[in-house]
């Protein structure tokens, strides 16, 4: 039986990001939860508000991968240049959409204020693209093609993650597996090796840690789509865990 994979790339958009002004919260939130519905984020990139740089990574993530979430570039300053990146890799053009508009209207009228140049901005939809509903704050993210654009603040961004997921098609989800090894990553790494060669088709990872009462440690993290196998290589590894111990200790 083939096992279908569904792929994302996330591609983070903003200088804020890049000159460390801003730290990041989109990108572990967005992995998690894709790895919850069953696609597999592959890449992540972050460029700069760079109009040839955003479209060169657009271009080369939708080529690539199943879907390509963005974040970031859609308010209201001249910065702002996603949704005109977006229009340029996909080669159409981008003009005020009627129910963006309709929705910031309403919105400026509830909370006060003017629908001024500035927030007609963030009305600015490439063509044929469909509007990512916002709850918080009004202004609406877009999805084209396979590239599905949403805002950089956290609590939007998420909002409009809520939006979209019922909407994308998944894949078989990653099961996966912790492994307390009580030992140094170094005294098993070549152990653990021979295991990942014996089952190519599982994932295998390694990730030291600091233990407060045993000093150095590590877990050891087993992923596969198919839960028999998954028993099959935590054996496998807690069968390496006890030989190397025993050896340890004599």
């Amino acid at each position: 039986m083939t096992v279908e994979i569904v792929t994302a790339a996330i591609l983070v958009i903003g200088d804020e990001i890049l000159s460390g002004r801003t730290k990041d919260k989109n990108i572990g939130y967005i992995a998690e939860y894709m790895t919850a519905i069953g696609i597999d984020v592959k890449e992540v990139r972050v460029v700069s508000d760079d109009e040839p740089e955003v479209a060169a990574a657009l271009n080369a993530l939708r080529a690539r991968y199943t879907y390509v979430f963005t974040t970031g570039g859609i308010g209201p300053t001249h910065d702002d240049i996603t949704a005109d990146c977006i229009a340029k890799a996909f080669g159409v053009s981008i003009d005020y959409h009627p129910e963006a508009v309709a929705i910031m209207k309403e919105r400026v009228a509830k909370m006060g204020g003017e629908l001024n140049e500035a927030r007609m901005r963030m009305t600015r939809i490439p063509n044929g693209a469909a509007l990512i509903y916002n709850k918080v704050s009004g202004a609406p993210g877009f999805w084209i093609g396979n590239v599905i654009t949403m805002a950089g603040v956290p609590s939007i961004m998420q909002a409009m993650l809520d939006e979209v997921a019922p909407k994308l098609k998944t894949g078989v989800k990653m099961l996966s597996d912790s492994i307390r090894a009580d030992a140094k990553e170094g005294d098993i790494g070549t152990e653990l090796g021979a295991v990942a060669k014996a089952f190519p088709d599982a994932i295998i990872g390694s990730y030291p840690f600091q233990d407060d009462k045993l000093g150095p440690n590590t877990n050891i993290v087993v992923r596969s789509r198919d839960a028999a196998r998954l028993a099959e290589v935590r054996a496998a590894v807690e069968a390496m865990l006890a030989k190397v111990k025993a050896q340890l200790a004599s």
